[in-house]
């Protein structure tokens, strides 16, 4: 019979913490990609749902008064917004409890086998015990658009703030 010592090692705790990191790096990319789309139509475009292809949206363009200028939201100064993951925990609770016993029977040339699932009425009979429980908790922030991005939009849009859909 194993150790309880052993049995706390055989917990997959370097598999749970391979899975967080990469969950975590899944997540990022996913935030990525939405705050590029976002970037994308405060630009005054979106992407065709047909070709793949971005095309400019006029819908996307604030005018503020008729037959007025439009204006992006980038134009008009909104940035989009990013998000970064900084603090992730994972906290693992476990409790292994083992306990001995046995029985003494007399048995004329035959084996036998002995398999049972763990259920209440067996952890009672037996005082087998096994709890555990997890914790996985991770922090997110918002955090300023890349500075060459910004630098990127300042070129496209020409220095100026003011953008206006093609004809």
């Amino acid at each position: 019979m194993s150790s309880v010592g052993q049995e706390l090692l055989n917990a997959p705790f370097p598999e749970l913490v391979k899975d967080l990191g990469v969950g975590i790096a899944d997540a990022q990319y996913a935030l990525d990609q939405v705050s590029i789309k976002i970037t994308q139509l405060m630009a005054g475009y979106k992407e065709n749902e047909d070709t793949g292809k971005l095309e400019q949206d006029d819908n996307s363009f604030i005018q503020l008064k008729e037959g007025g200028t439009k204006y992006s939201l980038l134009a008009l100064g909104f940035t989009p917004t990013f998000y970064q993951f900084v603090d992730t925990v994972i906290e693992l609770k476990m409790s292994v409890s083992m306990t001995r016993s046995s029985e003494t029977s007399v048995q004329a040339k035959a084996r036998a086998l002995f398999v049972a699932s763990v259920n209440a009425s067996y952890s009672q009979k037996f005082q087998y015990s096994v709890e555990g429980s997890s914790l996985m908790r991770t922090k997110l922030v918002t955090v300023p658009a890349p500075t060459v991005l910004e630098a990127r939009i300042q070129d496209e849009l020409g220095g100026g703030a003011i953008v206006e859909p093609a004809p």
